[in-house]
């Protein structure tokens, strides 16, 4: 790998992206049925925590698509010349809901491109602003943090893991297959063949099976939290991948509350730590 020009792909620093998007409440509703919801949300209602993920949607064509099913370098982003990205953490600060049916926009902001080496090797971190409005008014802003490495050359055993909470107030236990993955994939617009394409998965990437998605994760913590309970809303909610989880096993999602904050986590059959979260409650 040649030397990364950290200069240059600092000069993408305080780029910025606008995307329109009417709500339609399709991906609402579509999305609802694929985690197997008891209600489907419509015109007018609000969108739950994370779902503004299915909307303001990068569409990029099929000769701008790279080999792994992501956008090719360039454009909006820095073109890192480190071949796998990831989507490792980000934040939400929801002051209101976004409605569905309803117009809004998306301001979309560079803020840093930070060059570091890690014990897996050279790492390029993007942290990316998202600021979220409708009727003029700022609704979300998000924070978003990609990390970008090299690819593997082999198959290798995932490190050890840190051991999952067990002091848990709410335990759901989620079966992954194939369809969800795909579903959640085809909803967000997001072509990165690790989600369903096992071959290349398995034989490219050597991932041991599909992987499943660290937005899908993010949105099943916050579902847990919705269910569990009523008569609060997120206002806040930052999480952290720190381990992969797989279309092969059952995972579980589970959640700590103390008072108006909820520390979440999913987990793995093995009882490691897949995904931490906190969320704080209004």
């Amino acid at each position: 790998m040649d030397k990364i020009d950290i200069e240059f792909l600092q000069t993408w620093v305080g780029r910025k992206n606008f995307v329109a998007d009417d709500l339609n409440p399709f991906a609402a509703r579509a999305l609802a049925a694929a985690l197997d919801h008891p209600t489907s949300p419509g015109k007018g209602d609000p969108l739950p925590p994370s779902w503004h993920w299915m909307y303001f949607l990068d569409t990029p064509s099929a000769s701008g698509t790279g080999h792994d099913g992501h956008p090719k370098k360039g454009g909006f982003l820095p073109p890192v010349p480190l071949p796998r990205r990831m989507w490792a953490a980000g934040k939400l600060e929801i002051t209101q809901s976004l409605m569905l049916g309803t117009p809004a926009m998306k301001k979309s902001t560079i803020r840093s491109v930070d060059l570091k080496e890690g014990k897996s090797g050279t790492l390029v971190f993007v942290t990316i602003e998202h600021a979220l409005y409708q009727n003029d008014k700022l609704c979300i802003l998000e924070e978003q943090n990609l990390v970008y490495r090299d690819m593997p050359t082999a198959p290798a055993p995932l490190p050890p893991g840190d051991a999952a909470p067990k002091d848990a107030d709410w335990v759901k236990t989620i079966v992954p297959d194939p369809v969800l993955l795909f579903r959640f994939s085809a909803l967000t617009y997001n072509g990165h063949r690790i989600h369903y394409d096992r071959e290349y998965v398995t034989r490219e990437e050597f991932y041991p099976a599909l992987v499943v998605q660290g937005p899908l994760l993010a949105t099943l913590l916050l579902d847990l939290v919705g269910a569990q309970v009523a008569d609060k809303r997120v206002a806040k909610f930052s999480f952290r991948a720190v381990r992969p989880a797989f279309d092969t096993a059952s995972f579980t999602v589970s959640g700590k509350r103390e008072g108006d904050r909820v520390g979440l986590w999913t987990s793995d059959q093995e009882g490691f730590t897949g995904m931490t979260a906190q969320a704080v409650l209004v």
